[in-house]
């Protein structure tokens, strides 16, 4: 697949959805459970960290974003953690395993040296064996599990605690 990433704009929030959205209907690949709206996706868009990095990924042909990677900051409570990001990645259902996570990746890595992250932490379900394949395949590792650390529709779900030093 011919693709290119770019840094997010607006106009991508309902694009956006219509990749998020299937995700979380599924209850098994993220914690997330409310479907977005296009104005909350252009809410989060607009209010999203000047530090922050949102890129997504089109394909060529179509002309169409299959995916999308985003890092905000990890806390702003305190400067000590401001070389850490914390990192999401999402690809559209039907595209999946077709190198879109992997060129995110290269292309968001970039960017967050260039804004300062020397690290980057995130939590993948435990029950989600091909997120967490994709991440340790760019280089993160694991570093713990969170017991019951989300309950969805009444059911708890593990997460895996990963990092990468940029």
């Amino acid at each position: 697949m011919d693709l290119f990433v770019r840094e997010v704009q607006l106009e991508d929030a309902e694009a956006i959805i219509n990749i998020l959205n299937p995700i979380i209907k599924t209850r098994a690949y993220t914690v997330l459970t409310t479907p977005f709206s296009i104005q909350d996706e252009q809410a989060f868009i607009l209010d999203f960290p000047q530090q922050g990095v949102f890129h997504v990924a089109v394909c060529r042909d179509e002309q169409r974003i299959v995916g999308f990677q985003n890092i905000e900051p990890f806390a702003t409570y305190t400067p000590a953690f401001k070389h850490v990001g914390m990192i999401g990645t999402f690809v559209d259902l039907t595209y999946r395993r077709q190198g879109i996570g992997k060129t995110l990746f290269q292309a968001t890595f970039d960017a967050a040296r260039s804004k300062g992250y020397e690290k980057l932490f995130a939590y993948v379900r435990a029950d989600n064996p091909a997120a967490l394949a994709a991440y340790l395949n760019q280089g993160f590792y694991e570093i713990g599990v969170a017991r019951r650390h989300a309950k969805i529709d009444k059911m708890y779900v593990d997460e895996i605690l990963i990092e990468r030093f940029l």
